[in-house]
């Protein structure tokens, strides 16, 4: 038999392309052939080639190809982000059509980002069999499936008002509030696109999901039973992660080291606070100093990530700590503190032994890193599913607490930042959140070892392929 191989196909940004990366190291540990496609149509919102270069360097074992999108046929630079993604990819599909037929040998399956539905037509186009890669957890994706048939008869959530619960399949009740933006009105733009796509994503032959069966069982036993899609059958959903960036181990010495982790080296252990919120998380002045305010209150070490404000990300990218943070703070904190600007090494830091909690935008990416780490967090959700997220891990995970104040770009006091802090870090209810996270991750890990229930997953999801590929007259 000769070895498959798989193209993955990411959605633009990031966000996105970061997590199918990892799915490709996982897949190439299995010993299967991968090739990452990555459209790059070159404006604000979308992968750079630069990041793909960066991640093909660290993964020589992975084929990397980038694909331009069509210059004659850009999208209207004015509209949506959600629009202009959308109709960059499905543009995009005539490229992607013909490196599929360049390749020297047959696909035998592609792998779609959960927004790259369009691509499902040049699957079809050459008979190749097309999976999604769900980078978020398995509650979100049943949310998600069954949004279609709620919104069908179902009001707008913004006329529900904003403490209205919302009850979906497997998952606890999520206020009005916490659903996405793009979803609020249904007659929206982005809610009848984000509704197009998640109605497609059943067209798949199954769904890969990043996460694991320990961590979401109600979710889980909803989308195996079908109640997320009662009008239609639904797609088989293979839960194999969770898979993260194990961060860079290259090089023990210090000065091949970014600065944070030596600053953390000479921190006690369990003693400091990470405050990170993902390739996109930037909040206005006014909000970094209440931060600020209350990480100086609580008295505790904290490693801290800023960005620009977002008005002022296109003409400072380098933000001005002494204008954006309160006055005198950096010099009154800086034998217990550390700001870094735009970027730190966050796979690395979640896992040194001196970090004890982790302040987070609920990005699942991120989420998984800190399980993995048994890291407990307090959630700030900021964009996207995030929020959706929140709900999950603090009130089915029990992995985290939430920060009051931060609905529809609300000011989260200083008052919270501390209070929050010292809950984790020094109160009763702090010692039984670790407890809980040492559990959860040794349950990942359980479920990523030989025998596991991801490592189960997968192998089922390879032999339905084969499964697929037999009735489809393909021998491999």
């Amino acid at each position: 038999m000769k070895r498959k191989t798989f193209v993955l196909f990411p959605s633009l940004g990031v966000g996105h392309l970061n997590p199918m990366v990892e799915l490709a190291k996982h897949l190439r540990r299995h010993g299967l052939g991968v090739v990452v496609a990555v459209i790059d149509p070159r404006d604000d919102d979308a992968t750079s080639a630069d990041a793909t270069a960066r991640l093909a360097a660290a993964n020589p074992s992975i084929t990397f190809r980038i694909l331009p999108a069509p210059a004659t046929a850009s999208p209207d630079p004015g509209a949506h982000r959600v629009r202009r993604s959308l109709d960059t990819l499905r543009l995009a599909n005539p490229v992607l059509l013909e490196f599929l037929r360049s390749l020297p040998a047959a696909v035998d399956a592609l792998l779609l980002d959960m927004f790259c539905v369009d691509a499902l037509d040049v699957a079809a186009e050459l008979a190749i069999p097309a999976y999604f890669f769900f980078p978020s957890p398995a509650s979100a994706l049943a949310v998600f499936l069954h949004l279609p048939h709620y919104y069908a008869n179902g009001t707008s959530f913004r006329e529900m008002g904003k403490a209205a619960l919302l009850r979906f399949p497997g998952i606890p009740p999520i206020r009005t509030v916490d659903m996405m933006a793009t979803m609020q009105d249904k007659e929206s733009e982005t809610a009848k696109i984000r509704l197009y796509q998640f109605k497609r994503m059943m067209e798949g032959k199954g769904v890969l999901v990043n996460s694991f069966d320990w961590l979401e069982p109600k979710a889980m036993k909803a989308l195996a039973a079908g109640v997320c899609v009662p009008d239609k059958p639904s797609p088989r959903v293979y839960c194999i992660g969770p898979l993260v960036d194990a961060g860079n181990k290259v090089g023990s010495g210090a000065e091949r080291r970014h600065a944070c982790l030596v600053w953390l080296d000479a921190q006690p252990r369990r003693s400091v606070v990470f405050l990170s919120f993902g390739s996109q998380g930037a909040f206005p002045a006014a909000q970094m100093k209440e931060i600020a305010r209350g990480l100086e209150s609580s008295g505790h070490r904290f490693l801290w990530v800023v960005r620009s404000p977002p008005e002022e990300q296109t003409t400072s990218p380098e933000p001005d700590l002494e204008r954006l943070l309160p006055a005198g703070f950096l010099e009154r904190t800086k034998d217990r503190g550390m700001v870094v600007k735009n970027w730190a090494p966050q796979a690395e830091v979640v896992q040194h032994e001196a970090v004890g909690v982790f302040v987070t935008h609920c990005g699942w990416n991120s989420t998984l890193e800190a399980i993995m780490s048994a890291l407990p967090m307090i959630c700030w959700p900021l964009y996207a599913e995030q929020a959706m997220n929140k709900v999950i891990m603090v009130e089915e995970m029990n992995i985290a607490v939430p920060l009051d104040g931060y609905e529809e770009g609300g000011l989260v006091k200083a008052e919270e930042v501390e209070a929050k802090v010292m809950l984790v870090m020094e109160t009763e209810e702090g010692r039984k959140l670790r407890e809980k996270l040492v559990e959860t991750r040794d349950m990942a890990l359980d479920a990523v070892k030989e025998g596991g229930s991801s490592e189960v997953a997968f192998d089922e999801f390879m032999r339905d392929l084969e499964k697929s590929s037999l009735e489809n007259g393909v021998c491999s």
